[in-house]
């Protein structure tokens, strides 16, 4: 009966344990990592939100759209014909009213004065002292009338020039409002994107570290198993040899006789 010889190269057994512990670590973290909710370490949750300085500086710059509108709707009211009324001073009926009483009183107080001279000459109550009182009279209502037009021109010429004042203020304001807004407006972005990028850094932060935390268990079974197989290159592989007595030919032999009643009786009549 031949024996049989097997050979066989078997690593240290320090080594072969480190294997089998490197199995059982990386099937542990492969089905660790399959299972893993990616949702804790990737989403909409690691992306910063709108700063509330951006927002409010859109609601601003939104809000802004247009708002030079009534200024220039004002400079039009002013710039028209009857504009200069808004700019009349409320003064102004008692200052013309006083003015012409006081025109009206010394005007009566030189009737008497030519009453005398008409005495004085010998025409009182004769038709050179009518002619007279007539000529005063139109005088002085032509002055008066004169008078009360200069003030009244006066007053207008004050409104008008008030009234393009206003016009050139309102347009002032309606060129100058948006180049304000807009300084403002990039002042709260500014703010709010410094803000928003300081969230948005932390956020990935957080991130960076889940997804470390989720690798963490792969990474350390790959780095052992990296170094198991620096060591089997280390330290060759131990040789062995078993032998086995061969098997028997009468066994070989009832076994295979065996083998062929059997089959022989699984057919019929056999």
């Amino acid at each position: 009966m031949a024996e049989v010889t097997e050979t066989r190269v078997l690593p240290a057994e320090f080594i072969e344990t480190g294997g089998k512990t490197y199995l059982d670590d990386l099937t542990k973290a492969v089905g660790k990592y399959k299972g893993a909710d990616l949702s804790k370490v990737f989403g909409p949750q690691f992306v910063a939100g709108m700063d509330p300085l951006t927002q409010q500086a859109q609601g601003l710059a939104t809000a802004g759209i247009g708002a030079y509108k009534p200024y220039m709707a004002q400079a039009e009211a002013y710039a028209a014909p009857t504009g200069y009324q808004d700019f009349m001073s409320p003064y102004k009926k008692d200052v013309i009213d006083a003015t012409m009483s006081e025109y009206d009183l010394q005007s009566a107080r030189g009737i008497p004065s030519l009453k005398h001279k008409a005495i004085t000459g010998g025409a009182f109550g004769g038709g050179r002292e009518g002619v007279q009182m007539s000529e005063y009279q139109s005088t002085s209502d032509k002055n008066r009338a004169a008078l009360h037009a200069q003030l009244l021109q006066g007053g207008f010429t004050e409104a008008s020039n008030l009234a393009q004042k206003g016009v050139t203020n309102q347009m002032n304001f309606a060129g100058a409002y948006p180049n304000m807004l807009g300084k403002d407006v990039a002042g709260l972005q500014a703010f709010g994107g410094m803000n928003q990028a300081q969230v948005q850094a932390q956020l990935q932060a957080q991130q960076q570290l889940g997804q470390q935390q989720l690798n963490q268990p792969l990474t350390a079974a790959n780095q052992f198993g990296a170094g198991v197989t620096g060591l089997i290159a280390g330290y060759p592989g131990q040789t062995t040899s078993t032998t086995a007595p061969g098997p028997n030919p009468l066994a070989t032999i009832l076994g295979a006789g065996t083998t062929l009643a059997g089959l022989y009786r699984a057919f019929p009549g056999g």
